[in-house]
Protein backbone atom coordinates (compact mmCIF):
# COMPACT_ATOMS: atom_id res chain seq x y z
CA UNK A 1 0.00 0.00 0.00
CA UNK A 2 1.24 3.87 -0.57
CA UNK A 3 -0.57 6.49 1.33
CA UNK A 4 0.29 10.37 0.69
CA UNK A 5 0.14 12.78 4.06
CA UNK A 6 0.64 16.28 4.62
CA UNK A 7 1.60 17.63 8.24
CA UNK A 8 4.20 19.23 10.08
CA UNK A 9 6.71 18.64 12.58
CA UNK A 10 9.73 20.12 14.50
CA UNK A 11 12.83 20.35 12.22
CA UNK A 12 15.02 17.59 14.15
CA UNK A 13 11.93 15.52 12.77
CA UNK A 14 12.38 16.34 9.46
CA UNK A 15 15.51 15.80 8.99
CA UNK A 16 16.01 12.63 10.46
CA UNK A 17 15.25 9.38 8.52
CA UNK A 18 14.28 7.29 12.00
CA UNK A 19 12.66 10.15 13.18
CA UNK A 20 10.55 10.93 10.48
CA UNK A 21 9.17 7.22 10.39
CA UNK A 22 8.90 7.46 14.26
CA UNK A 23 6.64 10.19 13.83
CA UNK A 24 4.50 8.80 10.85
CA UNK A 25 4.04 5.30 12.95
CA UNK A 26 2.35 6.99 15.61
CA UNK A 27 0.37 9.56 14.27
CA UNK A 28 -1.28 7.16 11.15
CA UNK A 29 -1.01 3.89 13.40
CA UNK A 30 1.10 2.06 11.54
CA UNK A 31 3.24 -0.59 12.45
CA UNK A 32 6.87 0.63 12.49
CA UNK A 33 7.91 -3.06 10.93
CA UNK A 34 5.70 -2.28 8.05
CA UNK A 35 7.03 1.20 6.82
CA UNK A 36 9.32 0.73 4.03
CA UNK A 37 10.07 3.99 3.22
CA UNK A 38 9.02 7.73 3.03
CA UNK A 39 9.75 9.83 0.31
CA UNK A 40 9.88 13.59 0.95
CA UNK A 41 6.80 15.23 -1.74
CA UNK A 42 7.42 18.90 -0.53
CA UNK A 43 8.99 20.42 2.09
CA UNK A 44 9.29 24.37 3.22
CA UNK A 45 10.03 25.97 6.53
CA UNK A 46 7.35 27.74 8.14
CA UNK A 47 9.35 30.13 10.73
CA UNK A 48 6.74 32.86 10.90
CA UNK A 49 6.27 32.31 14.84
CA UNK A 50 8.54 31.07 17.97
CA UNK A 51 8.05 27.80 17.21
CA UNK A 52 9.82 27.08 14.07
CA UNK A 53 7.73 24.25 11.89
CA UNK A 54 8.65 22.10 8.63
CA UNK A 55 5.70 21.74 6.59
CA UNK A 56 5.92 18.04 4.39
CA UNK A 57 4.07 16.18 2.01
CA UNK A 58 4.99 12.31 2.62
CA UNK A 59 4.30 9.28 0.32
CA UNK A 60 4.43 6.23 2.76
CA UNK A 61 5.25 2.62 1.50
CA UNK A 62 3.59 0.08 3.59
CA UNK A 63 4.86 -2.99 2.85
CA UNK A 64 5.83 -2.33 -0.43
CA UNK A 65 9.30 -1.34 -1.57
CA UNK A 66 9.90 2.20 -2.91
CA UNK A 67 10.46 2.11 -6.64
CA UNK A 68 13.28 4.22 -8.50
CA UNK A 69 10.73 6.50 -9.71
CA UNK A 70 11.80 9.53 -7.82
CA UNK A 71 11.78 11.81 -11.13
CA UNK A 72 10.41 11.23 -14.15
CA UNK A 73 12.67 10.63 -17.30
CA UNK A 74 12.49 11.88 -20.30
CA UNK A 75 13.35 9.81 -24.02
CA UNK A 76 15.89 11.61 -25.99
CA UNK A 77 15.62 9.56 -29.66
CA UNK A 78 18.41 10.07 -32.33
CA UNK A 79 18.09 13.62 -34.47
CA UNK A 80 21.83 13.20 -36.43
CA UNK A 81 19.46 12.94 -39.87
CA UNK A 82 16.40 15.65 -38.90
CA UNK A 83 16.12 18.99 -39.86
CA UNK A 84 18.42 21.32 -37.99
CA UNK A 85 17.52 24.30 -35.71
CA UNK A 86 19.82 26.90 -34.22
CA UNK A 87 19.96 27.98 -30.62
CA UNK A 88 21.80 31.14 -30.12
CA UNK A 89 23.18 30.68 -26.27
CA UNK A 90 23.75 27.86 -23.97
CA UNK A 91 22.64 29.60 -21.06
CA UNK A 92 18.83 27.37 -19.46
CA UNK A 93 16.60 29.30 -22.69
CA UNK A 94 19.06 28.15 -25.25
CA UNK A 95 19.56 24.57 -23.59
CA UNK A 96 16.04 23.73 -22.66
CA UNK A 97 15.15 24.83 -26.37
CA UNK A 98 17.91 21.98 -27.65
CA UNK A 99 16.72 19.64 -25.25
CA UNK A 100 12.96 19.92 -26.45
CA UNK A 101 14.01 20.57 -30.24
CA UNK A 102 15.35 16.47 -29.85
CA UNK A 103 12.32 15.06 -28.22
CA UNK A 104 10.27 16.91 -31.17
CA UNK A 105 12.37 15.09 -34.26
CA UNK A 106 14.69 18.04 -34.50
CA UNK A 107 18.48 18.74 -34.71
CA UNK A 108 19.98 21.52 -32.58
CA UNK A 109 23.31 23.28 -33.46
CA UNK A 110 23.73 25.38 -30.14
CA UNK A 111 26.08 28.40 -30.51
CA UNK A 112 27.32 29.61 -27.34
CA UNK A 113 29.82 32.84 -27.21
CA UNK A 114 31.44 31.73 -24.35
CA UNK A 115 33.42 28.31 -23.32
CA UNK A 116 32.50 25.25 -21.79
CA UNK A 117 30.90 25.07 -17.86
CA UNK A 118 34.56 23.66 -17.12
CA UNK A 119 37.02 25.78 -19.08
CA UNK A 120 35.37 29.05 -17.56
CA UNK A 121 36.26 28.35 -14.36
CA UNK A 122 39.71 29.55 -14.63
CA UNK A 123 38.46 33.05 -16.17
CA UNK A 124 36.42 33.39 -13.80
CA UNK A 125 39.42 33.03 -11.03
CA UNK A 126 41.41 35.60 -13.01
CA UNK A 127 38.92 38.37 -12.19
CA UNK A 128 39.99 38.52 -8.74
CA UNK A 129 44.02 37.96 -9.87
CA UNK A 130 44.34 40.28 -12.49
CA UNK A 131 41.34 42.56 -12.03
CA UNK A 132 39.93 42.02 -15.83
CA UNK A 133 37.68 40.68 -17.01
CA UNK A 134 37.37 38.69 -20.24
CA UNK A 135 34.35 39.80 -22.55
CA UNK A 136 33.56 36.18 -23.58
CA UNK A 137 34.17 34.32 -20.78
CA UNK A 138 32.75 35.48 -17.02
CA UNK A 139 29.77 35.16 -14.79
CA UNK A 140 27.18 35.45 -18.09
CA UNK A 141 28.73 34.55 -20.74
CA UNK A 142 29.75 30.60 -21.46
CA UNK A 143 27.94 27.17 -21.25
CA UNK A 144 25.46 27.31 -18.63
CA UNK A 145 24.86 31.20 -18.95
CA UNK A 146 24.76 33.70 -15.91
CA UNK A 147 22.92 30.72 -14.18
CA UNK A 148 25.89 28.19 -13.86
CA UNK A 149 27.80 29.94 -11.50
CA UNK A 150 25.65 32.50 -9.89
CA UNK A 151 23.81 30.65 -8.07
CA UNK A 152 21.75 27.57 -9.33
CA UNK A 153 18.03 29.44 -7.63
CA UNK A 154 15.14 27.14 -9.39
CA UNK A 155 12.14 28.98 -7.80
CA UNK A 156 10.16 30.89 -10.05
CA UNK A 157 6.35 32.34 -9.95
CA UNK A 158 6.28 31.63 -13.51
CA UNK A 159 3.90 28.66 -12.13
CA UNK A 160 1.42 29.02 -15.88
CA UNK A 161 3.66 29.90 -18.47
CA UNK A 162 4.45 25.83 -18.75
CA UNK A 163 5.69 23.44 -17.09
CA UNK A 164 7.89 23.83 -13.93
CA UNK A 165 7.82 20.18 -12.79
CA UNK A 166 9.31 19.08 -16.45
CA UNK A 167 11.84 21.21 -15.83
CA UNK A 168 13.00 20.10 -12.70
CA UNK A 169 13.18 16.46 -13.72
CA UNK A 170 15.41 17.06 -16.48
CA UNK A 171 17.65 19.08 -14.02
CA UNK A 172 17.22 15.27 -12.10
CA UNK A 173 17.62 13.17 -14.95
CA UNK A 174 21.02 15.16 -15.91
CA UNK A 175 22.45 15.04 -12.02
CA UNK A 176 20.77 17.15 -9.66
CA UNK A 177 19.74 16.05 -6.43
CA UNK A 178 16.17 15.10 -6.41
CA UNK A 179 15.56 17.12 -3.48
CA UNK A 180 14.57 20.45 -5.81
CA UNK A 181 11.27 18.21 -6.40
CA UNK A 182 10.64 18.51 -3.02
CA UNK A 183 12.00 21.84 -1.91
CA UNK A 184 9.64 24.84 -1.81
CA UNK A 185 12.41 26.91 -2.75
CA UNK A 186 14.82 24.24 -5.11
CA UNK A 187 18.35 25.04 -5.56
CA UNK A 188 21.19 22.90 -7.51
CA UNK A 189 24.28 25.14 -6.11
CA UNK A 190 26.90 26.51 -7.71
CA UNK A 191 29.60 24.07 -6.92
CA UNK A 192 26.83 21.18 -8.32
CA UNK A 193 25.48 23.06 -11.28
CA UNK A 194 28.32 22.83 -13.61
CA UNK A 195 28.23 19.03 -14.07
CA UNK A 196 24.95 18.61 -14.46
CA UNK A 197 24.92 21.36 -17.25
CA UNK A 198 27.79 19.33 -18.76
CA UNK A 199 25.25 16.66 -18.85
CA UNK A 200 22.90 18.12 -20.83
CA UNK A 201 25.39 19.60 -23.45
CA UNK A 202 26.56 15.31 -23.80
CA UNK A 203 22.77 14.70 -23.90
CA UNK A 204 22.51 16.70 -27.06
CA UNK A 205 25.50 15.80 -28.70
CA UNK A 206 25.02 12.21 -27.93
CA UNK A 207 21.83 12.21 -29.80
CA UNK A 208 23.30 13.71 -32.88
CA UNK A 209 22.98 17.61 -31.93
CA UNK A 210 26.16 20.27 -32.25
CA UNK A 211 27.66 22.76 -29.96
CA UNK A 212 29.96 25.15 -30.73
CA UNK A 213 31.90 27.04 -28.18
CA UNK A 214 33.46 30.77 -28.76
CA UNK A 215 31.18 30.88 -31.72
CA UNK A 216 29.49 34.23 -31.61
CA UNK A 217 26.57 35.33 -33.86
CA UNK A 218 27.26 38.74 -35.14
CA UNK A 219 25.01 38.39 -38.29
CA UNK A 220 21.03 37.29 -39.23
CA UNK A 221 21.03 35.33 -41.94
CA UNK A 222 17.83 37.01 -44.42
CA UNK A 223 16.49 35.18 -47.95
CA UNK A 224 15.01 37.72 -50.33
CA UNK A 225 11.12 36.63 -48.93
CA UNK A 226 12.35 38.40 -45.23
CA UNK A 227 12.79 34.79 -43.14
CA UNK A 228 15.95 34.37 -41.29
CA UNK A 229 17.55 30.89 -42.34
CA UNK A 230 20.59 31.73 -40.66
CA UNK A 231 23.22 33.25 -38.67
CA UNK A 232 27.10 34.47 -39.68
CA UNK A 233 29.39 33.77 -36.67
CA UNK A 234 33.08 34.43 -35.42
CA UNK A 235 34.38 30.90 -34.27
CA UNK A 236 37.76 30.75 -32.43
CA UNK A 237 39.73 27.90 -33.69
CA UNK A 238 42.58 26.67 -31.35
CA UNK A 239 45.88 23.97 -32.42
CA UNK A 240 44.36 20.71 -31.73
CA UNK A 241 46.83 18.24 -29.61
CA UNK A 242 49.73 20.70 -29.40
CA UNK A 243 49.67 21.63 -33.00
CA UNK A 244 49.52 25.35 -33.93
CA UNK A 245 46.88 26.90 -36.11
CA UNK A 246 47.83 27.30 -40.04
CA UNK A 247 49.94 29.83 -41.06
CA UNK A 248 48.04 33.42 -42.03
CA UNK A 249 49.90 36.02 -43.53
CA UNK A 250 53.66 34.49 -42.77
CA UNK A 251 52.32 34.31 -39.26
CA UNK A 252 51.68 31.29 -37.52
CA UNK A 253 48.97 31.63 -34.06
CA UNK A 254 47.48 29.58 -30.95
CA UNK A 255 44.23 30.45 -32.08
CA UNK A 256 42.16 32.47 -34.60
CA UNK A 257 39.25 33.63 -35.42
CA UNK A 258 37.71 32.76 -38.43
CA UNK A 259 33.81 33.40 -40.14
CA UNK A 260 31.32 30.53 -40.80
CA UNK A 261 28.39 30.37 -41.26
CA UNK A 262 24.81 27.94 -40.03
CA UNK A 263 21.96 27.58 -41.64
CA UNK A 264 18.36 26.86 -40.35
CA UNK A 265 15.65 29.11 -37.93
CA UNK A 266 16.79 30.14 -35.41
CA UNK A 267 15.66 30.59 -31.31
CA UNK A 268 17.65 33.89 -30.02
CA UNK A 269 18.49 32.85 -25.93
CA UNK A 270 21.91 34.93 -25.74
CA UNK A 271 20.82 36.73 -22.26
CA UNK A 272 20.59 39.50 -20.80
CA UNK A 273 23.96 41.07 -21.04
CA UNK A 274 24.48 40.18 -24.35
CA UNK A 275 24.67 44.14 -25.46
CA UNK A 276 25.90 43.65 -28.73
CA UNK A 277 23.21 41.67 -29.66
CA UNK A 278 21.20 44.43 -28.69
CA UNK A 279 22.77 46.98 -30.70
CA UNK A 280 22.98 44.71 -33.73
CA UNK A 281 19.17 43.81 -34.00
CA UNK A 282 18.54 47.79 -33.08
CA UNK A 283 20.72 48.89 -36.08
CA UNK A 284 19.60 46.23 -38.26
CA UNK A 285 15.72 47.39 -37.37
CA UNK A 286 14.49 44.31 -35.74
CA UNK A 287 11.56 45.85 -33.71
CA UNK A 288 12.30 45.80 -29.62
CA UNK A 289 11.11 48.05 -27.01
CA UNK A 290 12.72 49.25 -23.99
CA UNK A 291 11.97 47.25 -20.73
CA UNK A 292 11.60 48.04 -17.20
CA UNK A 293 14.47 46.53 -14.68
CA UNK A 294 15.45 47.12 -10.99
CA UNK A 295 19.03 48.64 -9.86
CA UNK A 296 20.39 49.09 -6.76
CA UNK A 297 23.41 47.19 -4.46
CA UNK A 298 24.15 43.68 -3.43
CA UNK A 299 23.45 43.74 0.67
CA UNK A 300 25.91 41.73 2.79
CA UNK A 301 24.97 40.46 6.18
CA UNK A 302 26.88 37.48 8.62
CA UNK A 303 25.02 34.48 7.81
CA UNK A 304 24.43 33.89 11.50
CA UNK A 305 22.84 37.33 12.00
CA UNK A 306 20.14 36.92 9.37
CA UNK A 307 19.65 33.61 11.02
CA UNK A 308 18.79 34.35 14.06
CA UNK A 309 16.82 37.25 13.11
CA UNK A 310 14.70 35.21 10.66
CA UNK A 311 14.34 32.15 12.94
CA UNK A 312 13.95 34.49 16.56
CA UNK A 313 16.65 32.42 18.25
CA UNK A 314 19.83 33.96 19.18
CA UNK A 315 20.81 30.20 18.65
CA UNK A 316 19.94 31.07 14.62
CA UNK A 317 19.25 27.55 12.54
CA UNK A 318 20.76 25.12 14.95
CA UNK A 319 21.41 22.01 13.35
CA UNK A 320 18.25 20.85 11.50
CA UNK A 321 17.46 24.31 9.65
CA UNK A 322 19.18 25.41 6.69
CA UNK A 323 20.62 29.10 6.14
CA UNK A 324 17.40 31.21 6.27
CA UNK A 325 16.15 33.93 4.03
CA UNK A 326 14.39 36.81 3.68
CA UNK A 327 12.09 38.41 0.97
CA UNK A 328 11.16 42.35 1.63
CA UNK A 329 9.13 44.61 -0.60
CA UNK A 330 7.63 48.32 -0.19
CA UNK A 331 6.61 50.97 -1.94
CA UNK A 332 8.58 54.21 -1.96
CA UNK A 333 7.84 57.37 -3.86
CA UNK A 334 5.58 55.19 -6.60
CA UNK A 335 8.59 52.91 -6.89
CA UNK A 336 9.25 49.01 -5.65
CA UNK A 337 11.81 48.59 -3.38
CA UNK A 338 12.85 45.15 -2.96
CA UNK A 339 15.28 42.33 -1.91
CA UNK A 340 16.23 40.02 -5.28
CA UNK A 341 18.08 36.49 -5.80
CA UNK A 342 18.26 36.31 -1.67
CA UNK A 343 21.74 34.15 -1.56
CA UNK A 344 21.37 32.39 2.12
CA UNK A 345 25.33 30.82 3.29
CA UNK A 346 27.08 32.52 -0.55
CA UNK A 347 29.26 34.83 -2.04
CA UNK A 348 29.10 37.93 -4.01
CA UNK A 349 30.56 37.80 -6.97
CA UNK A 350 32.00 40.39 -9.73
CA UNK A 351 29.61 39.90 -12.76
CA UNK A 352 30.85 42.55 -15.33
CA UNK A 353 31.12 41.48 -19.07
CA UNK A 354 33.45 44.07 -20.28
CA UNK A 355 36.30 46.57 -19.27
CA UNK A 356 35.68 50.31 -17.17
CA UNK A 357 32.06 48.26 -15.45
CA UNK A 358 31.33 46.74 -12.47
CA UNK A 359 28.17 45.07 -11.91
CA UNK A 360 27.89 42.29 -8.66
CA UNK A 361 25.65 39.65 -8.37
CA UNK A 362 25.15 36.61 -5.56
CA UNK A 363 25.64 32.83 -5.58
CA UNK A 364 25.35 30.16 -3.01
CA UNK A 365 27.14 26.63 -2.86
CA UNK A 366 24.85 23.51 -2.34
CA UNK A 367 25.84 23.34 1.41
CA UNK A 368 24.88 27.47 1.66
CA UNK A 369 27.97 26.82 4.49
CA UNK A 370 29.24 30.51 4.05
CA UNK A 371 29.97 32.99 7.00
CA UNK A 372 27.79 35.68 4.95
CA UNK A 373 24.32 36.24 3.29
CA UNK A 374 23.66 38.21 0.62
CA UNK A 375 20.68 39.68 -1.38
CA UNK A 376 20.07 42.45 -4.57
CA UNK A 377 18.26 45.12 -2.89
CA UNK A 378 17.15 47.14 -5.95
CA UNK A 379 14.80 50.11 -6.65
CA UNK A 380 12.40 49.97 -9.51
CA UNK A 381 12.76 51.62 -13.04
CA UNK A 382 10.60 52.11 -15.85
CA UNK A 383 10.91 53.37 -19.15
CA UNK A 384 9.39 56.41 -18.70
CA UNK A 385 12.20 57.31 -16.08
CA UNK A 386 14.34 57.62 -18.34
CA UNK A 387 15.10 60.27 -20.49
CA UNK A 388 14.43 59.77 -24.20
CA UNK A 389 12.54 57.70 -27.05
CA UNK A 390 15.72 55.35 -27.80
CA UNK A 391 14.88 52.04 -27.53
CA UNK A 392 18.48 51.45 -25.69
CA UNK A 393 18.11 53.98 -23.65
CA UNK A 394 17.28 51.97 -20.39
CA UNK A 395 20.20 49.63 -21.48
CA UNK A 396 22.43 53.36 -21.71
CA UNK A 397 21.38 53.66 -18.32
CA UNK A 398 22.98 50.61 -16.81
CA UNK A 399 25.66 50.93 -18.76
CA UNK A 400 26.16 54.30 -17.52
CA UNK A 401 25.58 53.68 -13.60
CA UNK A 402 28.43 50.36 -13.83
CA UNK A 403 30.91 53.00 -15.81
CA UNK A 404 30.48 55.17 -12.71
CA UNK A 405 30.52 52.07 -10.41
CA UNK A 406 34.18 51.58 -11.96
CA UNK A 407 35.23 55.18 -11.57
CA UNK A 408 34.47 55.17 -8.00
CA UNK A 409 35.99 51.88 -7.59
CA UNK A 410 39.32 52.45 -8.52
CA UNK A 411 39.17 51.61 -12.30
CA UNK A 412 39.57 48.01 -11.43
CA UNK A 413 37.01 45.63 -9.89
CA UNK A 414 37.70 46.41 -6.35
CA UNK A 415 33.99 47.23 -5.37
CA UNK A 416 32.77 50.32 -3.80
CA UNK A 417 31.11 49.90 -0.51
CA UNK A 418 29.63 51.24 2.52
CA UNK A 419 28.09 50.15 6.17
CA UNK A 420 24.21 50.13 5.76
CA UNK A 421 23.24 52.09 8.57
CA UNK A 422 26.29 55.16 7.55
CA UNK A 423 24.24 54.98 4.35
CA UNK A 424 21.24 55.29 5.56
CA UNK A 425 22.18 58.17 8.09
CA UNK A 426 24.83 59.86 4.99
CA UNK A 427 27.94 59.18 6.31
CA UNK A 428 31.09 57.97 5.20
CA UNK A 429 32.34 54.57 6.46
CA UNK A 430 35.73 54.47 7.90
CA UNK A 431 36.73 50.83 7.78
CA UNK A 432 34.27 47.78 6.15
CA UNK A 433 33.34 44.35 7.42
CA UNK A 434 35.04 41.53 6.15
CA UNK A 435 33.42 40.58 2.75
CA UNK A 436 32.90 37.31 0.75
CA UNK A 437 33.23 39.33 -2.60
CA UNK A 438 37.03 38.62 -3.70
CA UNK A 439 38.31 41.27 -5.71
CA UNK A 440 38.08 43.43 -2.40
CA UNK A 441 36.17 46.85 -1.25
CA UNK A 442 36.74 50.30 -1.07
CA UNK A 443 34.99 52.45 1.20
CA UNK A 444 33.23 54.93 -0.89
CA UNK A 445 29.90 57.40 -0.45
CA UNK A 446 27.46 55.01 -1.99
CA UNK A 447 24.41 57.72 -0.74
CA UNK A 448 26.13 60.57 -2.07
CA UNK A 449 27.57 59.22 -6.07
CA UNK A 450 24.24 57.13 -6.58
CA UNK A 451 21.39 58.78 -8.21
CA UNK A 452 19.09 60.14 -5.99
CA UNK A 453 16.11 58.51 -7.48
CA UNK A 454 18.12 55.12 -6.75
CA UNK A 455 19.30 56.12 -3.04
CA UNK A 456 16.83 57.80 -1.37
CA UNK A 457 14.19 55.50 -1.94
CA UNK A 458 16.88 52.18 -1.01
CA UNK A 459 17.26 54.56 2.26
CA UNK A 460 13.64 55.03 3.18
CA UNK A 461 13.38 51.48 2.14
CA UNK A 462 15.99 50.12 4.59
CA UNK A 463 13.83 51.73 7.43
CA UNK A 464 11.29 49.86 6.87
CA UNK A 465 12.58 46.41 6.34
CA UNK A 466 14.65 47.72 9.84
CA UNK A 467 11.61 47.97 11.50
CA UNK A 468 9.94 45.32 10.00
CA UNK A 469 12.73 42.62 11.30
CA UNK A 470 14.53 44.09 14.46
CA UNK A 471 18.19 43.78 13.36
CA UNK A 472 18.10 43.87 9.95
CA UNK A 473 19.28 47.48 9.52
CA UNK A 474 22.99 47.21 11.14
CA UNK A 475 26.32 48.41 10.34
CA UNK A 476 27.49 45.56 9.99
CA UNK A 477 25.88 44.70 7.03
CA UNK A 478 27.65 46.05 3.70
CA UNK A 479 26.10 47.56 0.37
CA UNK A 480 28.23 46.41 -2.35
CA UNK A 481 27.86 48.14 -5.63
CA UNK A 482 26.39 48.19 -8.07
CA UNK A 483 23.31 45.34 -9.15
CA UNK A 484 21.94 46.34 -12.58
CA UNK A 485 21.61 43.20 -14.28
CA UNK A 486 18.26 42.16 -12.44
CA UNK A 487 16.29 41.59 -16.50
CA UNK A 488 16.98 42.67 -19.64
CA UNK A 489 16.49 45.89 -20.09
CA UNK A 490 14.49 45.28 -23.50
CA UNK A 491 11.99 42.93 -24.86
CA UNK A 492 12.19 41.44 -28.08
CA UNK A 493 8.91 41.75 -29.59
CA UNK A 494 7.31 38.83 -31.11
CA UNK A 495 4.07 37.13 -31.71
CA UNK A 496 1.70 35.90 -28.77
CA UNK A 497 0.77 33.11 -30.31
CA UNK A 498 3.36 31.66 -32.88
CA UNK A 499 6.29 33.16 -30.07
CA UNK A 500 8.17 34.40 -33.49
CA UNK A 501 9.49 37.83 -34.10
CA UNK A 502 6.71 40.39 -35.08
CA UNK A 503 8.04 40.80 -38.37
CA UNK A 504 10.81 38.25 -39.33
CA UNK A 505 9.68 34.67 -39.88
CA UNK A 506 12.10 32.03 -38.65
CA UNK A 507 13.76 34.28 -35.79
CA UNK A 508 12.34 32.61 -32.38
CA UNK A 509 13.52 35.31 -29.61
CA UNK A 510 13.42 33.52 -26.11
CA UNK A 511 14.05 33.64 -22.81
CA UNK A 512 15.89 35.98 -19.80
CA UNK A 513 17.68 38.02 -22.67
CA UNK A 514 14.90 38.66 -25.02
CA UNK A 515 12.43 39.31 -22.13
CA UNK A 516 10.17 36.89 -21.72
CA UNK A 517 12.02 34.72 -18.43
CA UNK A 518 13.43 35.87 -15.09
CA UNK A 519 15.10 33.14 -13.76
CA UNK A 520 16.70 29.61 -14.62
CA UNK A 521 13.27 27.60 -14.78
CA UNK A 522 11.08 30.28 -16.37
CA UNK A 523 14.03 30.44 -19.27
CA UNK A 524 13.86 26.95 -19.25
CA UNK A 525 9.93 26.93 -19.80
CA UNK A 526 11.13 29.52 -22.66
CA UNK A 527 12.95 27.52 -24.18
CA UNK A 528 10.64 24.47 -24.29
CA UNK A 529 8.07 26.40 -25.65
CA UNK A 530 10.03 28.10 -28.38
CA UNK A 531 11.24 24.61 -29.84
CA UNK A 532 7.84 23.96 -29.72
CA UNK A 533 7.24 26.34 -32.06
CA UNK A 534 9.82 26.49 -34.37
CA UNK A 535 8.70 22.90 -34.78
CA UNK A 536 5.29 23.94 -35.95
CA UNK A 537 7.19 27.10 -38.25
CA UNK A 538 9.26 23.92 -39.44
CA UNK A 539 6.08 21.58 -40.20
CA UNK A 540 4.53 24.52 -41.94
CA UNK A 541 7.06 25.70 -44.33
Amino acid sequence: MIAEYAFRVPPEVAAQDSLLRRWVSDEYGIAPGNICGVRILKRSVDARQRQIYVNLKVRVFVNEAPGDDEFVRTVYPNVEAQPQVLVIGAGPGGLFAALRLIELGFRPIVLERGKNVHERKKDLADITRTQKVDKESNYCFGEGGAGAYSDGKLYTRSKKRGNTEKILNVFCQHGASTAILADAHPHIGTDKLPQVIENMRNTIIGCGGEVHFQTKMTQLVIDSYGAVVGVRAEQTVHGQLGQRTPVVNGTQYDSMVKEKEFFGPVILATGHSARDVYRYLADARVEMEPKGIAVGVRLEHPATLIDQIQYHSRQGRGNYLPAAEYSFVTQVNGRGVYSFCMCPGGFVIPAATDDEQIVVNGMSPASRGTRWSNSGMVVELRPEDVEGDDVLRVMRYQEELERICWQQGNRSQTAPAQRMTDFVDGRLSYDLPKSSYQPGLLSSPLHFWLPSFVSDRLREGFRVFGRQARGFLTNEAVMIAVETRTSSPLRVVRDHETLQHVRVRGLFPCGEGAGYAGGIVSAGIDGERCAESVAQYCRQT
